[in-house]
């Protein structure tokens, strides 16, 4: 069947589906999706089985929407919204944007269930009354700057996004054609941690999953190659063997540079197509490759791209929340599964053809305990091909247990500003920094033994990613949720102070605690303490997380004694580490070796194969071999540039 004809199969088979009373009714591609346009949206709405059933009919997620022509003017849905909507929800009506391009109206508001109603009836009640469907966002309890930039940026460019998504949209949805082979190509991050990007090709599609830069020397931007001539900071692109108009999406497992971080060169370089993500991590993306951008610059050096190609990334993402089945290509369904890694992190499960192979990607994944999130999942449908990461998949790579690491913290801390000392406790703003957070406000709070009176700073991007962590309390523990909508979130606590002004004026009081953002003190403002810290034995630095072999951090973690580091005036300035070195085990956001195992044995059902990645090359090695001696599954550690053929 031709793929026009097929594509107004479809189409007309949902117009079909369709009650009398809709309505006219108009049915279009969008993107993954199909949108609905009828002129009685709300007696669609009303019962909930027609989308339902229609939807099942065609294995699609439908939207539907009002007509353009049977939208309510917008100053008097306005009025009708505010109507409905409860004052303590907090909507205001600057938080309230018509998009006309999609019939939609976005809702900000404080308490996203009062815009709702029990069972849907205050969103039924807008419906009816404008004809407007409503998109009900929640407004971060903390002031994010980079939450409003993206949602801004979004209904500017509804205009872009329509017909993108329309484009995308008839792309994806063709005639199913079977494909004869599968295979898989490591582009980086295999055998190494940094760069991760995996390449699944059949006969008719290319998925892209992950694109990042190395830790470091990625943040020296475009002058970041190995003396020899030699790349270690991006992934092997050269070698896909197609260009980037061939790659049908890029499927992002959650924001942190090390995987993400080289997607936006793809759009300064001409790719046009989809970027899949959890909606946290695409605002969490914006944050630190915003940053990412600020910090080479001010390192001297040339970024790989600019904000006009950070917007373009985002322009093309789509957003899906766990569980969402969301066909990619016309042969390959994504669905994502809690990592329990960071905020939005998701392990990817790819679908191909009617059966003929699953594919899951861990990406960063922690199975284990955290303050924060619930530990990943281990339920799939099927898992034909495991791919997971070995960071700490060595053989001694055991953490103690959590409690302990919180008390060793805890001590750490106590005895260092009892001494007079000073705290220095560097961390990835997203996901180590609210962990720490959850660990110091519960042992400050709730045990007189622990209880500091001295002032616990936070800086950097901290503050910024704690606020997006507030809009999706959803994602997060449910006692950590349950504190968020009762307008007492931890991230918010007295305890903590916001460093303003110069830093010079935290440096010169006494005794405090830093948690500032730069986890492997390859830059930001970590870097900057540290280097005012270092010369005084009375302080104490703590790394409670993963250093990369050639960060700055894993050569201060090795007892250095000296380091240059360039000073005010741009030269290199010898310092002297006399400052205590601390290294607590625990609270990392990925499994230890103990965890990766337990999470194989427990996955329902098994792997059939297995291939480790994302850690040092005896890490992998290590934990492939011991996977392939105690469970009997063909596992192994490919290398970069290693393609396997699955089928």
């Amino acid at each position: 069947m031709a793929e026009e004809e097929y594509n107004k199969e479809i189409l007309e088979k949902v117009r079909s589906l369709m009650p009398a009373e809709a309505g006219s009714v108009n049915v279009e591609f969008e993107g993954p999706d199909i949108a609905v346009y009828v002129d009685n949206v709300a007696y669609v709405y009303k019962d909930e089985n027609i989308i339902k059933n229609t939807s099942a009919a065609v294995k699609k997620r439908l939207i539907v929407r009002s007509n353009p022509s049977k939208l309510m003017d917008p100053d008097e849905a306005v009025k009708k919204i505010k109507e409905a909507t409860p004052a303590d929800a907090g909507v205001t009506a600057e938080g309230i944007r018509f998009v006309p391009e999609f019939c939609e109206v976005f809702i900000e508001a404080l308490k996203p269930g009062l815009v709702i109603g029990k069972g849907g009836s205050t969103l039924i009640r807008i419906i009816s009354e404008t004809n407007w469907v409503p998109i009900i966002l929640r407004t971060p309890t903390m002031n994010s700057d980079v939450i409003k930039g993206v949602r801004q940026l979004m209904y500017k460019e509804s205009t872009f996004r329509k017909k993108f998504l329309g484009t995308m949209g008839r792309k994806i949805n063709r005639p199913l054609m079977k494909s004869e082979w599968i295979k898989a190509t490591a582009l980086g991050g295999f055998r190494e941690v940094g760069r991760s990007s995996l390449l699944i090709e059949t006969n008719h599609s290319k998925i892209l999953i992950d694109c990042g830069i190395a830790p470091e020397p990625g943040i020296r931007g475009a002058d970041a190659v190995q003396a020899g001539g030699e790349n270690k900071a991006y992934p092997y692109l050269d070698n896909m063997n197609i260009s980037l108009n061939d790659l049908d999406a890029v499927i992002l497992t959650h924001a942190h540079m090390d995987h993400m971080g080289f997607v936006p060169y793809l759009f300064k370089f001409g790719y046009t197509g989809p970027v899949y993500c959890t909606p946290p991590s695409r605002d969490l993306a914006a944050l630190l490759l915003y940053d990412y951008v600020k910090l080479v610059n001010k390192l001297g050096g040339s970024p790989l791209y600019g904000e006009k190609d950070i917007k373009s990334m985002l322009m093309h993402t789509i957003t899906r929340d766990y569980g969402e089945v969301t066909n990619v290509t016309d042969e390959i369904k994504l669905t994502y599964h809690n990592a329990g890694h960071i905020l939005g992190s998701g392990t990817v499960h790819l679908h191909i053809g009617e059966g003929l192979y699953n594919i899951v990607s861990t990406g960063d994944m922690k199975y284990g305990f955290t303050r924060l999130l619930d530990e990943a999942d281990t339920r799939y449908p099927r898992i034909d091909t495991l791919f997971i990461e070995s960071t700490y998949g060595g053989p001694n790579d055991i953490t103690q247990n959590r409690k302990q690491s919180e008390v060793e913290l805890m001590d750490c801390i106590k005895s260092t500003v009892t001494n007079g000392g000073k705290v220095l406790i560097p961390l990835f703003a997203v996901g180590r920094s609210q962990e720490l957070q959850l660990v110091l406000e519960s042992y400050i709070t709730n045990n007189p033994a622990y209880k500091l009176d001295v002032p616990i700073y936070l800086d950097g991007m901290i503050l910024e990613a704690s606020a997006i962590h507030t809009a999706y309390p959803e994602y997060l523990k449910s006692s950590i949720q349950q504190r968020i909508l009762s307008n007492n979130s931890p991230f918010e606590s007295e305890i903590f102070e916001v460093a303003k002004g110069e830093r010079s004026e935290i440096l010169d009081k006494g005794p405090s605690v830093i948690l500032a953002s730069g986890g492997m003190l390859n830059g930001g403002v970590s870097l900057e303490y540290f280097k005012a810290l270092a010369e005084d034995p009375k302080n104490m630095i703590i790394f409670v997380g993963y250093n990369s072999v050639s960060s700055m951090g894993r050569r201060v973690q090795n007892k250095l004694s000296e380091i240059a580091l360039p000073g005010e005036d741009g030269k290199l300035q010898q310092i002297k580490i006399n400052m205590q070195v601390r290294t607590v085990e625990g609270f990392s956001g990925h499994s230890d070796r103990r965890q990766l195992m337990d999470f194989v044995r427990n996955l329902k059902p098994y792997a059939r194969k297995v291939f480790t990645m994302h850690g040092e090359e005896s890490k992998c090695e290590d934990l492939a071999r011991t996977i392939s001696n105690q469970m009997r599954i063909e596992t192994r550690a490919p290398m970069d540039l290693d393609s396997i053929r699955f089928r």
